[in-house]
């Protein structure tokens, strides 16, 4: 595995397009989860593209995008948020995997981001911790309108957006120096819940 050619951020966003494209067509998923794979990856991984998403159970990205064991690197929590694990894990993948791409993806009816919502509508109380989570997903819904219609996914998407920006412009030195380079690109997702279609949000230059 070690011996791989290292993937450029568009081959790596191609191949999730490609896995998202027959996720769709409903092709029968068998990744290689063998004993010589399970060795393989002992040894050392190799993931092509890390993934901030939400915590969601409808929303697995290793079946989306019909991806088998090491090929992902996954940080997942309640709105696909920035926190400071999220930020380090993603600087762990690039800087000691050298992942090319980082995909930041929100989805269809998030329930954080439905929380939000009623928070900010004053609808609505939630436990302090939970609290702190809805927190950082406030300024998506305040950019939005809280009162329009349609929001928990437009904000959602604007989530998305926000994220990317940050990661893009705001970031440490550590993301920002390989994106300067073109060995590392963050692009926006957003996962339907309904056709199980991924829209990236982000086009690659």
């Amino acid at each position: 595995m070690d011996d791989a050619p290292q993937l450029t951020p568009d081959e790596a966003l191609e191949l999730l397009k490609d896995g998202n494209r027959r996720f769709l067509d409903d092709t029968t998923y068998e990744p290689t989860m063998d004993r010589m794979r399970r060795l393989e990856l002992a040894a050392a991984q190799r993931p092509f593209a890390a993934y901030l998403s939400c915590s969601d159970s409808r929303v697995p990205p290793e079946l989306l995008f019909e991806r088998g064991l090491g090929e992902l690197f996954i940080i997942r929590n309640a709105g696909n948020t920035l926190c400071t694990t999220a930020l380090g894990s993603l600087e762990f993948a690039v800087t000691n995997l050298q992942v090319p791409l980082i995909v930041v993806m929100g989805h269809e009816a998030c329930g954080a981001l439905n929380a939000a919502v009623s928070l900010a509508r004053g609808k609505a109380s939630f436990t302090g911790n939970i609290s702190k989570v809805l927190q950082s997903l406030l300024p998506a819904v305040l950019e939005t309108d809280p009162w329009a219609d349609h929001i928990v996914d437009a904000a959602a998407i604007s989530n998305v957006r926000r994220v990317v920006r940050e990661l893009r412009e705001e970031a440490s030195p550590a993301l920002l120096e390989p994106q300067r380079t073109g060995k590392l690109k963050v692009v926006g997702a957003f996962y339907h819940l309904d056709s199980g279609k991924v829209d990236f949000l982000d086009p690659i230059d």
